[in-house]
């Protein structure tokens, strides 16, 4: 693997007293895209927001492109899911997705001609440059998630960290979103995303990470094949379903 641009070492993360990370060591190179794969409360959101700083680790080290996540904020686009966005906002499309460059302007400055040059780029890039007028809340759900996504990409960054991209979208969304990131990893953009579809995960990614509270496994699809893992990851039932998604039979 190349030096990674996202490097987490024995990470342990506390959260209301619990610890919800454990020993986490993961590692993500430019040019790679991660499909991060776990049971509903594993920690795969706080492992994302970790990488971001905006959870701090009780131990261990995270860096991004050799910085601290806090330092490392003009560099890293992150697309939560939909609901953490206040829809009901009034604000346009493309005011959206100019909020995604506030780590390198600033909350007041004014933008810049490369500011709306990258608004636009982002904008075209996730095929809502029409409806870039468009207040948010009279938008579908797949809409939505083309705002988050293109908010996003007009910080132009070095990684890109999305949280269940694909859940409650239309087919033309989910076909855009996947080829848009097989894209951006080609043109060497570090792509990182949480997902309940493994179908989908195993057809796009490089690697899966399988996470439960820890790192369970790391590796392309098809090496992923050992029953073990997916009951450690999973349990009995999810994990003879997911075994017959990739093929394996046990």
């Amino acid at each position: 693997m190349a030096d990674p641009v996202l490097d987490i070492t024995g990470a342990t993360v506390h959260l209301g007293g619990r610890e919800v990370l454990s020993d986490v060591d993961f590692r993500l190179s430019s040019g790679e895209l991660v499909g991060l794969i776990g049971p509903n409360g594993a920690g795969k959101t706080t492992l994302l927001r970790t990488a971001l700083g905006l959870v701090p680790v009780h131990r261990g080290t995270v860096a991004v492109a050799g910085r601290s996540p806090r330092r490392a904020q003009g560099s890293v686009g992150y697309v939560p899911q939909r609901h953490e966005f206040a829809w009901d906002f009034p604000i346009t499309v493309e005011g959206a997705v100019a909020t995604g460059r506030t780590h390198l302007t600033g909350p007041l400055r004014r933008r810049t001609a490369r500011d709306r040059e990258a608004v636009a780029h982002a904008l075209d890039r996730v095929g809502m440059a029409h409806l870039r007028t468009r207040p948010v809340g009279e938008l579908s759900g797949g809409q939505r998630q083309r705002v988050l996504v293109a908010r996003a990409l007009a910080l132009r960054p070095r990684v890109l960290l999305l949280d269940e991209p694909f859940t409650g979208i239309d087919a033309p969304t989910q076909e855009l979103l996947g080829t848009l990131l097989s894209g951006l990893r080609d043109e060497g953009v570090a792509v990182l995303t949480t997902t309940h579809d493994l179908a989908a995960a195993t057809a796009l990614c490089d690697r899966l990470c399988l996470l439960n509270r820890t790192v369970v496994a790391d590796g392309p699809p098809a090496e992923l094949a050992d029953t073990d893992i997916w009951l450690r990851t999973f349990g009995l039932d999810r994990a003879e379903q997911l075994l017959k998604t990739l093929g394996v039979t046990g």
